[in-house]
């Protein structure tokens, strides 16, 4: 079985960090293993705190995966300061990780900021260790200084990040008024891949899904564009398939089947 590390915060509501991430690697079918860099409170309503763990303990939480399993692919999430992203870094770079994706989480749905302002242009150095990075728009535009409001700035915007040092960019298209179109520059090919917006608002943790996605399927031997292309399959019917559970932004449905055999009152 081919084995995936996620390098994110903990998601106590479980919706968005460690947890989807696992939860989508085990629904791929990769064993998934986990590097916890923060633990945060938060529900469907908000993140209400988040206390970050040392880098001497993630320094320690990842030698033990890399000193004994064979890792096939690294999916890196939410990492809130300096000395957490140079850390990370210099360890992946030590252990000659491969598959390595890189999602630049920044804020949260609900407006908290889980990157300090200090750390922004740190993780363009954990970028630059990147197979493929996945910025959504607003992402994009504090990485690049730029608005992004058409598919023409979109492709501008990646080929800026590109050159931070990523082998791939994919500009996710979410954020945008009139589609949910993403954009992938693949050497020095752009890929539009098409999608359609979903009416919903329960889509909390898409983004640490579909990187999660990106990686499970790396770690398979896919290449990038079919990597992208299954894991926006799977991120679009997990879309449509989100839910409810409390007075917020719900998460969305990583065992849509299993969710359904093992509840008749599900959906």
């Amino acid at each position: 079985m081919k084995k995936v590390l996620t390098i994110a915060g903990s998601d106590s509501c479980g919706g968005a960090g460690i947890q989807a991430d696992l939860k989508t690697m085990s629904a791929l079918g990769v064993y998934g293993m986990s590097v916890i860099t923060a633990i945060t409170a938060q529900n469907t309503i908000g993140v209400q705190n988040v206390m970050e763990v040392s880098k001497e303990l993630i320094e320690a939480q990842i030698r033990s995966i890399f000193d004994d399993i064979e890792v096939d692919a690294v999916k890196i999430g939410m990492v809130s300061n300096i000395e957490i992203i140079k850390t990370i870094k210099d360890l992946l770079i030590e252990y000659n990780a491969k598959n390595v994706v890189v999602d630049p989480v920044m804020v949260s749905k609900s407006g908290y900021f889980l990157l300090k302002p200090e750390a922004q242009e740190a993780i363009k150095d954990l970028i630059s260790i990147a197979d493929v990075v996945t910025p959504n728009i607003p992402e994009a535009e504090v990485l690049t200084g730029m608005k992004i409001e058409d598919s023409d700035a979109m492709k501008e915007a990646a080929l800026i990040i590109k050159r931070l040092g990523a082998k791939n960019v994919l500009m996710k298209g979410g954020h945008r008024c009139n589609d949910a179109n993403d954009i992938l520059l693949c050497e020095s090919d752009f890929l539009t891949l098409k999608g359609h917006r979903i009416n919903t608002q329960n889509t909390h943790g898409t983004g640490c899904t579909l990187s999660s996605a990106i990686a499970s399927h790396l770690a398979k031997n896919n290449d990038i564009k079919r990597s992208i292309e299954l894991s926006k399959d799977y991120i679009t019917k997990a879309i449509e398939n989100s839910f409810s559970i409390g007075h917020g932004v719900g998460p969305v449905g990583h065992f849509v089947e299993v969710y359904k055999k093992a509840d008749i009152s599900y959906k």
